[in-house]
């Protein structure tokens, strides 16, 4: 078989853009000497959550667990000058999130909420997009278009043309569509209620959010 004479060429593909969705990120905590209290605490604490965003509009179902995990806790204690350790009990640990169309007015009241709830949970706030899916697309496609420019300056400058595509491929990694402006100090302790007010004054505008991803391009230069 006759070697064909092939370019490589990685384009990168660019883009900014503006987050129209607010996601909280939310972490109910708790420690319970038996398993199955464990469970049930667990469980009671993330009806609790549920209830909560229900009252602002929510579908209970609209509180997705990213995390839940249960490990077994123990403490150190020094018993005639040696250290050792007991157990205490077991801790669970059940991550969830929610997303909305950003409103600073109705996360306001959402965090205020958050703070004053019996269950105590903490929460990050951070900003995406809502079709990730066709920034993604369009993402793939600025790659290609850059990977065939590049290849076309060099084909050209070799005194070649570019012949049919040999192969492509594209990164699989997961891109982050995510802005964290908050962190949680900032969500408990940096933000005030009105008095009166049964909401934080969130006057958060976040700035874009710098995503890019490159496809490698195999042609045949003739």
């Amino acid at each position: 078989m006759e070697n064909m004479n092939i370019i490589r060429v990685t384009g990168k593909g660019q883009l900014r853009l503006r987050p129209d969705m607010t996601r909280i990120t939310l972490t109910l905590t708790g420690i319970e000497r038996e398993y199955g209290d464990t469970l049930r605490v667990s469980s009671e604490k993330t009806d609790v959550l549920k209830e909560l965003f229900a009252g602002f509009g929510f579908e209970r179902s609209d509180l997705k667990t990213l995390n839940f995990n249960v490990d077994t806790e123990y403490e150190s204690y020094q018993e005639d000058n040696v250290w050792k350790q007991r157990f205490t009990g077991y801790r669970f640990n059940h991550i969830l999130k929610v997303e909305f169309g950003s409103d600073n007015d109705r996360l306001g009241k959402i965090l205020y909420a958050l703070a004053n709830s019996d269950v105590d949970p903490q929460f990050n706030i951070s900003y995406t997009v809502k079709d990730t899916e066709a920034a993604k697309n369009e993402l793939l496609g600025k790659a290609v278009k850059d990977a065939q420019a590049k290849a076309g300056v060099l084909a050209g400058a070799a005194g070649k043309t570019l012949g049919d595509i040999l192969s492509i491929d594209y990164s699989r990694g997961e891109t982050v569509f995510e802005s964290r402006p908050v962190n949680r100090l900032m969500a408990a302790k940096a933000m005030g209620a009105a008095e009166d007010s049964c909401s934080y004054d969130m006057n958060i505008e976040p700035d874009d959010i710098d995503v890019s991803d490159t496809v490698t391009i195999v042609w045949e230069i003739r």
